[in-house]
């Protein structure tokens, strides 16, 4: 009983680990740093709230006026990887304590981000106020994945009943043209409002629900279930397919037709809306960001189709190979009924589907040394809004503009992912403009004010102003 519970069990966590796998990698990410917020000279500015203008009209470098590469979540690579005698090992090592290993994990460990690459990008003044043109790459990207899936995979049959439930998985991939304008409201000096229209081509969709991987060990039998769901849009992309002991077709893995090239599969709008005021030397805004939709269409839905249960009684082994319940006989038995609990159905072609954009509320007040006008300082308030995946921070930042031609920030944040350090370099002369920032540091300074921080950043972007 104890061999067989020891391989069946590793069937069972061998594959749920795969996914959790899969997950973590699936979060590297990128997106518009909210450490220019308050800086002076930075061009994008406009896309964390559409009512900032610029001083000049720019042309950005193709590609690279706003590179953007980072990473968000509360599962740190410590809590995975460990030094044992020298070499890197990973949690299941039985040279570290479950203790150890489950103390540095939280009960939902979050990944993921957004990603938002510009294309091409231009801004001019017109039509009383300030105009932006962009073509920007984007998608979102997360994954959760409980605690209770590496209590499965570091303690084993220590613990009788193992609930996995809420392991999910999202990526959305799309492309966006947006047109902004922001203009002073003359009727209320101090005022000025802005919005960004923006269309938008869905390139990619993903949606994975592991809603239910239920595992009790009992004495006398085991019982398992299972519930998931997954949603692909991915163009040509169809399901592999194989066949059971049982004769039922179910889903083995999955394909691209032809050279595997992925084409525009939905459709959607976005409206980003912004305000600021100013008023004395406080500066106060409000953003809305990313209000909008994709509809895909052609859906590939695989699915449990409800909740898949077994449940086996204790097994009675023969030494006798010949005999039908000799160890291998019932081995296979077992194993057969395991493998059925991740046998997904395809669903085939479901049609269209649709998904929400998440949403991104800024909240920002800036004050003014009036002795030192060339210093300010700020604070903002960021929230996503996106489910499962929703998170928060709070950002405090100084911001300095000594010359014409030169500006800087440096920020503490703390939020969802736990603190971080950021900052911003800005060179903006006529002609030409490079940026660098980031909103979560490594190194020793992300060290010594952030210890267990998994987050991590890199924002470049180099522009002609004219």
């Amino acid at each position: 009983r104890d061999l067989v519970r020891s391989r069946g069990l590793g069937d069972v966590y061998k594959r749920q680990i795969a996914v959790g796998g899969f997950l973590a990698a699936a979060s590297l990410s990128a997106q518009t740093t909210n450490s220019g917020y308050f800086v002076d000279g930075y061009t994008y500015r406009y896309s964390l709230n559409p009512a900032y203008g610029n001083d000049k009209g720019f042309v950005a470098m193709p590609g690279l006026g706003n590179l953007n590469v980072a990473v968000r979540g509360n599962l740190h690579l410590s809590s995975v990887l460990y030094n044992v005698d020298g070499r890197t090992s990973l949690f299941t090592n039985p040279n570290i304590s479950a203790s150890e290993v489950m103390d540095k994990l939280h009960e939902k460990n979050t990944l993921g981000a957004n990603i938002k690459v510009g294309i091409l990008s231009a801004g001019f003044k017109a039509f009383g106020g300030y105009n932006t043109i962009s073509i920007n790459a984007r998608a979102d990207v997360g994954a959760i994945i409980p605690k209770s899936l590496f209590s499965l995979a570091k303690e084993g049959v220590t613990n009788k009943t193992y609930d996995i439930k809420n392991v999910t998985a999202r990526a959305m991939g799309w492309g966006e043209i947006a047109l902004n304008h922001s203009h002073d409201i003359k009727a209320l000096p101090g005022l000025r409002v802005g919005a960004t229209l923006k269309v938008l081509l869905g390139m990619a969709n993903l949606d994975a629900y592991f809603n239910e991987a239920d595992l009790t060990l009992g004495e006398n039998s085991w019982t398992a279930r299972t519930n998931a769901d997954i949603y692909a849009n991915f163009g040509k992309f169809e399901f592999d397919h194989d066949t059971n002991n049982k004769g039922e077709q179910y889903v083995s893995g999955a394909n691209f037709d032809g050279d595997g090239s992925i084409s525009p599969n939905g459709f959607g709008l976005a409206l980003d809306l912004g305000a600021t005021y100013r008023w004395r030397d406080f500066d106060f805004s409000l953003a809305v960001l990313d209000l909008g939709w994709i509809s895909f269409k052609d859906t590939k839905y695989a699915s449990t189709n409800g909740t898949r249960t077994i449940d086996t009684d204790a097994f009675t082994f023969s030494a006798d190979d010949s005999a039908p319940n000799s160890f291998d006989s019932e081995w296979d038995r077992f194993t057969d009924n395991l493998d059925e609990l991740y046998q997904l159905t395809d669903n085939g072609n479901i049609g269209g589907r649709s998904r929400a954009l998440s949403a991104t509320i800024n909240v920002g007040a800036s004050y003014e040394l009036p002795v030192y006008r060339k210093l300010h300082f700020g604070f903002l308030s960021s929230t996503r809004l996106a489910g499962r995946y929703t998170w928060t921070e709070a950002r405090l930042s100084a911001n300095v503009a000594p010359v014409k031609c030169f500006s800087a920030d440096a920020n503490v944040a703390l939020g969802t992912y736990g603190a971080s350090f950021g900052w911003m370099l800005s060179f903006h002369h006529t002609g030409f403009n490079l940026f660098l920032g980031m909103d979560h540091t490594l190194g020793k300074v992300s060290k010594e004010f952030v210890p267990l921080s998994s987050n991590a950043s890199f924002n470049m972007g180099i522009n002609f102003p004219f």
